[in-house]
């Protein structure tokens, strides 16, 4: 997409405010808020909607359910802070990493729902450190002694060293492992996993189905797993915000925009533990069933530092990803600068995406890459293994990618191109780079594949 052509359109809101506190909610971190959060949303809703008041100080709070025409703002000063108890996330069945999966209810989380918001200067934190499992290689020898002192009992020997959970419970979960949907009733599978609610770590904020929305100047910080997960969502602006993790951070994923449409990000910054801008369509055969690409993106202006990559596409892409326009932004710092990824049995199509005007410095990684040969390693019983896909002749395809103005400074390769032997990738268009990089070009399968104007020096 070299021009855009569309807008995202805007919530409208009452000109009405809900003070938190006026519904019996208490800050100082010591009292449970969920109760009086939930029900200034829930009457805010009911009478039109407005703006929910998080005032300046610490609340804590369980999971809470946005609703239509209500914007929750936290003012500056405010931190949002989610506790963590077996009673209040409940499991329940929703989509992740592609298909339907058993996950802990999300501490934020809307469906159906019609012109939310969450705005203001305040500070969301899922406190996902309690809930996230950790791999040795990410931690100093210092901080992973730290951890055995913690929980001695927890961890785990893999072939990429250590790994420990952060209670017994979620190292029994994973154990037990996950059950399998597609050969278990909904109810007995949720039955079976019960015990190990915190193994199935929730998104932070999860938005389904829903329309008109807007994320606005707030710190989204800390979650169990992803970050913000809008699924299957129209007209969504999301700026002048910040989303973080550490950078140890397990499945830390910054923005996981998944089958929506009718999306601006603006002059957000990512500072993550996993891929940063992420666009993704579902995964597999079990996707392709429903139709929902991912089209009509605009991101513009954004700053990424640490992250698996700054924009990515995949590898979750089988419902498709096109129409999308990525120019002005900079990676300081990520794994990867531009990353497409993807592998045979994942189908789909990613077409029609333009990307300029990139920075990049301190990248390990490639500048640019592209690649078919990416497949999820997961650990079973302490050993490794690839996913395989499902259907090899469902094959992903990468096209009619435009990507121009690209410079940056140490990096480890400049661009790499790894198609399939049967589906190369193909008719991509790269111009205008200029970079300082100690391997310059590899491709393997690709096929129409234009250079202009291309400066790779060591």
């Amino acid at each position: 997409m070299e021009k855009l052509d569309f807008t995202a359109a805007l919530p409208e809101f009452k000109e009405k405010t809900y003070n938190i506190a006026e519904f019996g909610a208490v800050s100082g971190g010591l009292i449970l808020n969920s109760r009086p959060l939930q029900e200034a949303i829930d009457f805010a809703a009911g009478h039109g909607g407005g703006h929910v008041l998080v005032p300046g100080g610490l609340w804590l709070t369980g999971p809470i359910e946005l609703k239509s025409g209500v914007d929750l703002h936290l003012e500056e000063g405010a931190l949002l802070l989610f506790d963590k108890s077996k009673e209040e996330y409940p499991l329940h069945i929703t989509d992740y990493e592609g298909t339907r999966r058993i996950r802990a209810i999300s501490p934020i989380h809307a469906r159906c729902a019609e012109n939310i918001g969450i705005t203001g200067r305040g500070i969301i934190d899922g406190n996902g450190h309690l809930w996230r499992m950790a791999k040795e290689f990410k931690f100093t020898s210092r901080e992973w002694e730290e951890k055995r002192s913690v929980s001695p009992d927890t961890f785990l020997s893999t072939e990429e060293g250590e790994v420990w959970y952060p209670t017994s419970t979620a190292f029994e979960g994973f154990r037990y492992g996950e059950p399998d949907l597609s050969k278990l009733d909904d109810v007995k599978a949720l039955e079976m996993a019960a015990p190990y609610y915190d193994y199935y770590r929730p998104v932070m904020v999860e938005l389904t189905h829903c329309s008109r929305i807007l994320i606005e100047g707030v710190t989204l910080q800390n979650s169990p797993a992803w970050n913000l997960h809008p699924l299957f969502c129209d007209n969504l602006t999301v700026r002048n915000a910040w989303i973080r993790n550490d950078d140890s951070a397990q499945n830390g994923d910054g923005l996981d925009l998944e089958s929506c449409q009718f999306v601006e990000i603006d002059r957000v910054n990512f500072d993550v533990g996993d891929d940063a801008i992420c666009m993704k369509a579902g995964k597999n055969s079990e996707a392709r069933r429903i139709k929902g690409p991912t089209e009509n993106v605009y991101i513009h202006d954004c700053t990424v530092y640490r992250g698996h990559g700054g924009f990515v596409v995949g590898s979750e892409m089988s419902r498709g990803v096109r129409h999308i326009l990525v120019e002005r932004c900079t990676f300081i710092g990520t794994d990867i600068g531009i990353r497409f990824k993807s592998a045979a049995g994942r189908g789909g199509v990613v077409e029609d995406i333009t990307i300029r005007d990139i920075n990049m410095v301190r990248i390990p990684g490639e500048a640019i890459l592209f690649t078919m040969g990416y497949a999820l390693k997961t650990m079973k019983n302490g050993t490794l293994s690839i996913e395989a896909p499902e259907d090899a002749e469902d094959l992903p395809e990468f096209k009619n990618i435009s990507i121009s103005r690209i410079y940056g400074r140490d990096i480890q390769w400049g661009i790499r191109i790894d198609g399939l032997e049967q589906m190369p990738v193909h008719d991509i268009h790269i111009s205008d780079v200029a970079l300082q990089a100690k391997h310059d070009i590899d491709i393997v399968n690709g096929k129409h594949i234009f250079f202009k104007n291309i400066n790779i020096k060591g």
